[in-house]
């Protein structure tokens, strides 16, 4: 079950890069500098960072007008939820 330390390294780090990505965009947006493309922010949200990103959109108060974000960004986390939960069942019952 090596698999289970890998996937959750790999979603440690990409929910700490959605966080800082959301956090930076943020600070961007205040300054009126240059942002990260809203495309970029919902790949990381659909590369498995979207919880992360979530609750710091809520706690930063960004982005929580778009309802790409306040609806997509659930509706990815709910879908890779259900994809992980049935990987695993998969491999425990063909293991």
């Amino acid at each position: 079950m090596d698999y289970i330390y890998y996937i959750s390294f790999y979603l440690a780090v990409i929910n700490i890069v959605s966080i800082v990505f959301t956090v930076v965009d943020k600070k961007a947006a205040i300054k009126r500098k240059r942002r990260i493309s809203e495309k970029t922010l919902i790949l990381l949200a659909a590369l498995g960072g979207g919880i992360a990103m979530y609750i710091t959109m809520i706690g930063i108060s960004h982005k929580t007008k778009h309802k790409k974000f306040m609806i997509g960004v659930p509706v990815v986390v709910t879908i890779e939820a259900m994809m992980l939960i049935t990987i695993y069942n998969l491999v425990k019952v063909y293991a």
